[in-house]
């Protein structure tokens, strides 16, 4: 038991540490994803300490998986219920203006597209955002016109086809490939009323992996390239899509500074949408962030689409900041 301890901790040592490292290769990047896996195999180790004689070399172990642990629980916890909510809920019953948004990423080869119109059907979002979605998807959601008839498209047979559907009027469109090539980004107003209209980016920058960029370079380039645009104590703001980054990585805490966006999954959960088909290897991929105009009404994963990602849905109010607080 001890030599098992011995090799276990120094493997979590090595997991730990791994993104500190200088340097955004995908080796080192990769495990900022499994943080709450790795808490779960370094709590392991400290029961299993409990079964074996605790000398001066098994105290060391014992603490420096005790170490260990609470480095990860830092980046964690804040989006369990523990942490502080970043952001204040209101009922739906609010007078101010509302918007509705699902957020899926669809996987290119999935066909199941009924599965997103029955869900589409019952939480009647305003925006649908779609990501992987390449011409097939394209005209297997054609139904959705009549009550969507504001939209953005960029098919694409790569992994990287987006589409917006939009009940309300969108303006000063802009579709970019904004770091790589075909890897597009869209950039809208919706008009939610005569009076409130709100900026909304939606991204899916490519992630770290040996099969596609072998550095986290530029999909952090593109996150912090946003987060310098935004402008959320001058109008309502929404960045929202499948960003390939976890909830609690260094990027994304820097991308929440930089914009001064909120995260509504803090303090309520990690709302985790990848893997659908793997639930020991879950992490949350599909992000919304906001600017402080914003109230929750309501956030949650919904059911499986047959797609790797579960949609993410959010309802928000919009309110002016000063209402908040």
């Amino acid at each position: 038991m001890q030599s098992f301890l011995l090799i276990t901790t120094t493997l979590y040592i090595f997991l730990t540490l791994s993104p500190l490292i200088p340097s955004d290769h995908w080796m080192c990047r990769v495990w900022e994803f499994p943080r709450v896996q790795i808490s779960i195999l370094i709590f392991v180790n400290i029961l299993l300490s409990s079964y074996v004689f605790l000398d001066l070399l098994m105290y060391t172990v014992l603490a420096i998986n005790a170490a260990l642990l609470a480095y990860q629980l830092y980046w964690i916890v804040p989006y369990t219920r523990l942490g502080k909510k970043q952001v204040r809920g209101i009922k739906s019953t609010t007078d101010a203006p509302k918007i509705k948004i699902i957020t899926s990423n669809v996987l290119m080869t999935n066909k199941s597209s009924q599965k997103l119109l029955n869900l589409i059907e019952h939480y009647q979002p305003d925006v649908l955002v779609t990501l992987e979605s390449n011409q097939w998807w394209e005209d297997s959601l054609s139904s959705l016109h009549d009550n969507y008839p504001y939209r953005i498209a960029r098919p694409l047979d790569n992994l990287y086809g987006m589409h917006v559907y939009s009940k309300y009027k969108l303006s000063e469109i802009r579709v970019m490939d904004l770091i790589q090539r075909d890897i597009p980004s869209m950039h809208c107003h919706i008009h939610i009323s005569a009076d409130t209209k709100v900026k909304c980016h939606f991204l899916h920058p490519a992630p770290p992996s040996p099969t596609e960029n072998e550095t986290a370079t530029p999909r952090d380039k593109e996150l912090l390239l946003i987060a310098g645009e935004v402008k959320p104590k001058q109008e309502p703001t929404i960045v929202t899509g499948d960003l390939n980054d976890v909830a609690w990585s260094p990027t994304t805490r820097a991308f929440r500074k930089k914009s001064g966006l909120l995260d509504p999954r803090m303090g309520r959960g990690f709302f985790n949408t990848f893997h659908a088909q793997h639930v020991l290897a879950r992490w949350p991929l599909d992000h919304i962030f906001h600017s402080d105009h914003f109230r929750l009404i309501d956030i949650k994963r919904l059911p499986s689409i047959d797609s790797d990602h579960f949609p993410l849905y959010s309802s928000f109010a919009v309110v002016e900041p000063k209402e908040l607080d």
